[in-house]
């Protein structure tokens, strides 16, 4: 089974982020970045896949010169070879747009199952995965927790709301969002991040792929949220405005 992971590269969650001189993005220099965390599940269902069945898992990422980083961490968790879609522009393309460049570069190589993280940390749009899934007119299934390989095909487990569960079967190939939380994450062991330096990573830029740029301007501006303080007076009974109390704590500050 050949196995495809897309995966992307974001700032790190518990990063101190200044807002870049133009107010459109942050200033990247001063951040560190990640794997995307649902990325990380997609790329870990993958490789548990591979050890069942065998195969091939392949990463693939679209980004600048410094996405590179995270194609090299997923190989030295096991992914075979990586593919780079080098393009600086990725905050000027919309969903569609990435979806376009993954699509172009996945097309080639005829894969049995395409796996993407369910949305980014940076952005959050939640759209990539099922947008490849239509350019490349493949089946598709979002928030998926577990994958198995039927004789059909695959059944999967995708998680619902109030904790409810819904199992599905879909034929190959096929395109899966995977959500974060299904299986326990790998480290990289100390041989397979020399094994890494060693594998292949082809690299292909937005041009050679014939992606252009999207026309949608996606953000006209970003700014710091304002840090305000604001005092509220519950009416009622102590026992009604301690009830109140709980509820805000709960439900608006989400302290308990």
């Amino acid at each position: 089974m050949k196995i495809i992971v897309a995966i992307k590269q974001v700032p790190e969650r518990d990063a101190q982020v200044r807002i870049d001189p133009v107010g459109k993005w942050i200033e990247e220099l001063d951040v560190q970045f990640a794997l995307n965390e649902s990325d990380a599940y997609a790329l870990e269902e993958a490789l548990q896949l591979k050890e069942k069945h065998g195969g091939e898992v392949i990463v693939i990422s679209a980004g600048p010169e410094r996405a590179g980083q995270v194609i090299r961490e997923a190989l030295a968790k096991g992914a075979d070879r990586g593919i780079h879609i080098e393009a600086d522009d990725l905050g000027s393309r919309d969903a569609l747009g990435v979806a376009r460049l993954l699509a172009a570069a996945i097309q080639p190589e005829n894969p049995d199952l395409v796996l993407a993280g369910l949305q980014s940390e940076d952005l959050g749009l939640g759209q990539t995965g099922v947008i490849l899934a239509e350019l490349l007119g493949f089946p598709h299934s979002s928030l998926i927790l577990h994958v198995d390989v039927t004789a059909k095909g695959l059944k999967v487990k995708r998680e619902l709301e109030e904790g409810w569960f819904q199992s599905i079967e879909l034929p190959l190939p096929a395109v899966l969002a995977i959500q974060s939380g299904g299986n326990k994450l790998r480290y990289a062991t100390l041989m397979g991040i020399k094994r890494a330096k060693t594998k292949e990573v082809r690299r292909a830029s937005a041009g050679e792929l014939g992606a252009d740029a999207s026309p949608v301007v996606i953000l006209e501006g970003i700014s710091l949220p304002q840090k305000q303080r604001s005092t509220q007076i519950l009416p009622g009974s102590p026992k009604e405005a301690s009830a109140a109390l709980v509820e805000k704590l709960r439900f608006e500050a989400r302290v308990l």
